[in-house]
C-alpha cells in the first residue's frame, strides 16, 4: 500500500493539516503524520528527508507559516514529489511570507504549491499522484469528483425552484 506523509513545522499547524489527512483518508490511502521543523530539529528534518522513501512514503505533503522552510529543504533532501502547504500562522505576514518561501523554489527543487491552507487540496493532488499509478486510488477520485459535479447540478437544480 503507497503511503503519504504530511509533515508540519509544528502542532499549531495541525488544525489546517488536518484536511490534508481526512480527505486522504476518504481515499482509503494510509497517512504518516509527524511534526518536523525545519528550524528546531533539522536533524530530524535530514533523516525524514532522505529516508522516507525507504519507508514506503510515497508522496509528502509539507505545511509551514512564516518563514516556511519545511517544505523546500524536504524537496532538497528527497526523491520524492513534495507538495508545499503554506500556513497562515501567528507570526506570519498574511501568509504572504509562507506563500513565496514555499513557492520560490530554485530549479531543481520542485515543490508543488497549494492555496495558502489549502491542505485539502494538498491530499487530493496527492491522491492524484497515487492515482496515476493505482487504479483503485484513481477510481475513487473519479468517484469524488463526479460527487463534486452533482453537488454543484444539484445546487443550480435549486435556485431554479
Amino acid at each position: 500500500m503507497k503511503k503519504v506523509a504530511i509533515i508540519m513545522g509544528s502542532t499549531s499547524d495541525l488544525p489546517v493539516m488536518q484536511e490534508a489527512v481526512d480527505i486522504l483518508k476518504e481515499f482509503k490511502i494510509e497517512v504518516e503524520v509527524d511534526i518536523v521543523s525545519a528550524h528546531r530539529t533539522p536533524e530530524k528534518l535530514f533523516d525524514y528527508g532522505k529516508n522516507a522513501h525507504t519507508r514506503g512514503i510515497s508522496v509528502i505533503i509539507a505545511g509551514a507559516g512564516g518563514a516556511a522552510h519545511l517544505p523546500g529543504m524536504i524537496a532538497s533532501l528527497s526523491p520524492l514529489p513534495v507538495i508545499g502547504v503554506p500556513v497562515k500562522s501567528s507570526n506570519s505576514i498574511d501568509g504572504w511570507d509562507s506563500i513565496l518561501s514555499i513557492l520560490q523554489m530554485p530549479g531543481g527543487v520542485p515543490v508543488a504549491t497549494v492555496a495558502l491552507n489549502g491542505a485539502k487540496n494538498a491530499g487530493i493532488l496527492a491522491a492524484q499522484i497515487i492515482g496515476s499509478s493505482d487504479k483503485a486510488v484513481l477510481d475513487r477520485i473519479i468517484a469524488y469528483k463526479e460527487g463534486l459535479k452533482m453537488k454543484v447540478e444539484e445546487g443550480a437544480k435549486n435556485l431554479k425552484k
